[in-house]
């Protein structure tokens, strides 16, 4: 079983920045994949940022050059840095994990909120 917090989240003006993090614990932490996704009032859920365990990254086009996924494997967290924020950005952002079983695992979420 693997539990995910996420924390960062808040609100912040257009232009500002904020930083996620997403600490997972619990049993089999070794994951084949961590990410972010977000879902805004009225829309479904989508993939903001992935990193794999060997470090390659994805990004969605909209946050591209804006935000930065990283881990910090000994700390088992990670982290959604985002700058250059914009009011579409404005969403509930939630730690997603992918397990070496497979098994896949969801945090709370977070609020975010870009003021303009």
């Amino acid at each position: 079983q693997v539990h995910l917090v996420e924390s960062g989240g808040g609100l912040v003006q257009a232009g500002g920045s904020l930083r996620l993090s997403c600490e997972a614990s619990g049993r089999n932490l070794r994951f084949r994949n961590m990410g972010w996704y977000r879902q805004a009032p009225g829309k479904q859920r989508e993939s903001v940022a992935s990193i794999a365990w060997f470090g390659v990254t994805n990004y969605a086009d909209s946050v591209k050059g804006r935000f930065t996924i990283s881990k910090d494997n000994a700390k088992n967290t990670v982290y959604l840095q985002m700058n250059r924020l914009k009011p579409e950005d404005t969403a509930v952002y939630y730690c997603n994990a992918l397990g070496s079983d497979n098994a896949v695992s969801w945090g709370q979420g977070t609020q975010v909120t870009v003021s303009s």
